[in-house]
């Protein structure tokens, strides 16, 4: 073979070279096909984690409600224990017509008012101690040590006001006398202003001879079988109506008897005399 039919000459056509373009096949710098985006199965920035759960998603709301309920239960929780009362009763006296006909006296027997209780004893408690009474009203029991707590000043407690019975048990202790009322009979203002006009009618004490506005308390109380009630150390009357004869008659016969009296002519137990008293006869 010539020379010249070895080497083309430069105008004759020539194969064309395969279409490498002169790079390989990541040059383009990108890889495969099945990264042909660039990314990897994470390279979003993405994490592959699982779904929350509803606990996840909703904590802060969950959070939110539960601190709402702790603040409203103990708001709750305050405010009963500053309005709910420190005492408790097992039983509710009943007054003894009602329970017994036979315990009104003889026809000619000189009636002494009201009805005797059982003695629940005294004993000191600390001031805002809880205390269960047998029955109420108390006319004996634990109660507060400690003026003005108890005994309470004796004077008209309004229904604004607040007693206890831990604190005038203490009163009767000494042999003072404590006149109830129950609403909502004893709270209305017209009940309000003969109850606060009741201890300048009412006589001094039969023994100690003390004016009323020193030995006798008046406040409210709602655990009362009658609208009203007096109450000495281990007696009661109970009353249907704001009778002040009565009251007066009953604190003649039977105050200033309470286990420690106030002055040194009230004897624990002792009849009152007629002498020191302006009492009316019963």
């Amino acid at each position: 073979m010539s020379k010249q039919s070895r080497n083309p000459s430069p105008n004759s056509p020539t194969t064309p070279a395969p279409a490498t373009s002169g790079r390989s096949p990541t040059a383009t710098g990108r890889s495969a096909p099945a990264t042909a985006t660039g990314r990897s199965a994470t390279a979003s920035g993405r994490s592959a984690a699982a779904p929350r759960s509803p606990l996840q998603r909703y904590r802060g709301a969950i959070i939110g409600v539960v601190a709402a309920v702790a603040v409203i239960g103990g708001g709750a929780f305050l405010f009963l224990g500053a309005t709910s009362p420190a005492y408790a009763c097992s039983t509710e006296l009943v007054p003894a017509a009602a329970a017994s006909p036979a315990a009104s006296p003889a026809p000619d027997a000189t009636p002494r008012l009201g009805q005797v209780t059982r003695d629940l004893g005294r004993a000191h408690v600390e001031t805002g101690s809880r205390v269960t009474y047998e029955f109420c009203p108390p006319t004996s029991g634990a109660h507060y040590n400690g003026e003005p707590d108890g005994p309470i000043p004796t004077r008209f407690y309004s229904t604004k006001d607040q007693t206890q019975p831990q604190g005038w048990v203490h009163n009767l202790e000494h042999g003072q006398m404590t006149v109830l009322y129950r609403c909502p009979e004893g709270c209305d203002d017209s009940a309000q202003a003969a109850l606060q006009a009741l201890q300048p009618q009412l006589p001094a004490s039969p023994l100690c001879a003390f004016p009323a506005s020193e030995s006798v308390v008046v406040t409210r109380f709602d655990d009362l079988p009658t609208p009203y009630a007096a109450l000495v150390w281990g007696r009661v009357l109970f009353l249907e109506s704001l009778d002040v004869a009565a009251i007066a008659t009953f604190s003649g016969q039977s105050a200033d008897r309470g286990p420690e009296p106030e002055c040194q002519n009230a004897v624990p137990g002792a009849s009152p005399s007629a002498a020191p008293s302006a009492t009316p006869a019963p």
